[in-house]
């Protein structure tokens, strides 16, 4: 009886470990697959995030103010002043471009906090190809 009970709790070991080990290479395949696989380079991913899950498109149009200043404002404003974009992104530099609207831009910060250095990168990258 002792036997029978041993090689079911190691049956039961084994199979937990071998479904612990398919959820995490399902769990690498479904990122490698995700919205950075998609894109080719950081100014495709920076748009995807911007017009997508950034929800920054809200506000930000690229030739116009519409509730927060245009994406060639923001690119040029940035450039100009030597800006940090990520670093403002991240929700640790004061406003450069349009201060009076700081408040509204807080309510994105938990998107953005959330995002990969990668992913504010691409931000950037896509935001400063505007000035081209």
């Amino acid at each position: 009886m002792k036997k029978v009970l041993f090689l079911s709790a190691v049956l039961a070991f084994t199979a937990c470990k071998k479904e612990a080990t398919e959820n995490t290479q399902n769990a690498s395949e479904s990122y490698s697959e995700g919205e950075s696989a998609k894109a080719k380079t950081p100014e495709d991913l920076g748009k995807e995030i911007f017009e997508g899950r950034g929800n920054c498109t809200a506000c930000h149009q690229p030739d116009q103010k519409v509730i927060g200043p245009s994406i060639k404002e923001i690119a040029k404003t940035y450039k100009d002043k030597k800006g940090d974009m990520v670093t403002f992104l991240k929700g640790n530099a004061e406003p450069i471009v349009d201060p009076s609207q700081f408040s509204v831009m807080q309510t994105n910060f938990e998107i953005t906090k959330a995002m990969s250095d990668e992913e504010l990168k691409a931000i950037e990258t896509y935001i400063y190809s505007h000035l081209k």
